[in-house]
């Protein structure tokens, strides 16, 4: 039982809103092959988004001339992501519950800009699309794959005796079998043209940006640019699975369990903090780059390549000026594939976005399911022996699946729409997590460990980023109603 008495209370962490964190040591930093885990679920994510589909989709149509804009993004992702590690890593609570310690309402306003972005079923519906493509199979069995899909992966998370073990297992697989397929792009799929092309996409093509940039929908390209990597609130659920994972601070909190084969929890995910000493801040410095190490590597490097080698496979094997509309792009793609390499290969692309959006749709039920519980727990049920974590969790999964099954049923089913408007909804949230982060890290969490140098201009970067962007969609989307 850890000592409640006021000499034990870390007042470095605000408690004017939730209850105060006590101190604890932190644990000894994990070498890094036990670390990896939470940016494999990240990347997974990132790859059924936007590199998969709405970058090689926007190189269809401008070629080679925003790789920079998409490299830019990914990269300014990874500073944000470390940004929302360091608050888990030091006490142990999510980012979100941080900015709950800031004021009180975020938590309320976050359970909205979690869900409404989130809720639309683009990648399970991509994902059941692309299985048409594979099989042959008719347009009609698109809504009733993807209806069985996403209960299929409500079944399985319900049963998870530890989720997060079984998500990650899930995503080491997938990831995999993305990889294998990006191994075979890079050796057997693009050309010498491939490589000159990616090459002046970093060079000469610089000067085309401003042009490319207006010549596609800015809801389009505000939504790439959020997807460039994981994007939206996505990227806020890297603190719960670290904390899941046990990783620095995160190995005191509990974690979610199946209400059926777990054994839950029922306190509340309040943390801890540990005394600026100097065996706790040696410890700190190996958790921090042990776990910067993990994100760069697994999201940043793999991520990137990502991106660049299906905008490279599309303008490739598609070209620029493709009048293929919403999903039909990736049709086209795999088909000019048969046709100009091997019908399996077609097939082969078209079976690596199955497995691509469908890992991004596990990520994203469990991450909204995640982000949602512990706010509720965090904030409102937190003594509440009836209403714990774990069963939270599995009511939001299970209302994310129903909503999203009655939106397909109602008749909205095109795939890069319902992307499109998670898309460009989540570059919102980006803005204003990336304000809040630099009040978090740089405000409350002592100098010692908090944000500073090179990675504080990032997260300045960041609110401008994302802020211009996200302004000028309010913009011209409002001009348009009058």
């Amino acid at each position: 039982m850890v000592d409640q008495t006021s000499s034990n209370i870390a007042t470095e962490i605000s408690s004017k809103n939730l209850p105060p964190v006590t101190y604890r040591d932190l644990p000894e930093p994990l070498p890094f092959k036990q670390v990896v885990g939470p940016s494999v679920i990240l990347l997974a994510g990132a790859i059924g988004s936007g590199e998969y589909v709405l970058w090689p989709y926007i190189t269809t149509q401008t070629g080679m001339a925003l790789v920079w804009l998409a490299t830019i993004g990914i990269l300014t992702q990874y500073f944000l992501n470390m940004e929302i590690t360091r608050y888990t890593l030091a006490t142990g609570e999510t980012a979100i519950t941080g900015f709950t310690r800031l004021w009180k309402p975020w938590g309320f306003l976050f359970i909205f800009m979690v869900v409404i972005p989130w809720m639309w079923p683009g990648w399970a519906t991509g994902s059941s699309t692309a299985i048409t493509y594979t099989f042959g199979l008719s347009e009609a069995a698109v809504v009733p794959i993807t209806i069985a899909s996403l209960v299929l992966i409500g079944i399985v998370l319900t049963v998870s005796p530890v989720v997060y073990k079984t998500v990650e297992k899930i995503q080491f697989f997938l990831v995999g079998l993305i990889v294998l397929f990006m191994i075979y792009t890079v050796f057997g799929l693009l050309t010498g043209k491939s490589w000159s092309a990616l090459f002046a996409g970093f060079t000469t093509e610089i000067p085309n940006m401003p042009a490319a940039m207006t010549s596609i929908p800015v809801a389009l390209l505000l939504g790439a640019i959020a997807f460039a990597g994981a994007g939206g609130s996505l990227n806020l659920a890297q603190s719960n699975w670290v904390r899941d994972k046990g990783l620095g601070m995160g190995a005191h909190l509990p974690k979610i369990v199946s209400p059926i084969t777990g054994d839950e929890t029922r306190s509340g995910a309040i943390g801890y903090f540990f005394p600026q000493d100097e065996k706790n801040l040696a410890r700190w410095r190996g958790w921090w780059n042990v776990a910067d190490r993990e994100q760069f590597i697994t999201f940043f490097v793999l991520g990137l390549l990502a991106i660049l080698l299906f905008m490279a496979l599309a303008f490739t094997y598609v070209g620029v000026g493709s009048k293929a509309q919403n999903f039909d792009f990736v049709r086209l793609l795999g088909e000019n594939l048969s046709a100009q390499v091997s019908p399996w290969v077609g097939a082969a692309f078209w079976g690596t976005g199955v497995v691509v959006l469908m890992s991004t749709n596990l990520a994203v039920i469990d991450m909204v399911s995640r982000l949602v519980a512990d706010i509720i727990k965090t904030n409102w049920t937190r003594d509440s022996k009836t209403w714990t974590e774990s069963r939270v969790y599995f009511i939001v999964a299970w209302l994310m699946i129903a909503f999203g099954s009655i939106i397909l049923l109602t008749g909205v089913k095109q795939p890069l729409l319902l992307l499109i408007i998670a898309s460009a909804l989540n570059g919102l949230v980006m803005f204003v997590y990336s304000v809040l982060l630099i009040q978090l890290n740089r405000g409350m969490l002592p100098r010692s460990i908090g944000l500073g140098g090179v990675r504080y201009v990032a997260c300045l970067w960041a609110v401008l980023f994302y802020g211009g962007f996200s302004i000028y969609l309010v913009v011209t989307q409002f001009g348009k109603l009058f």
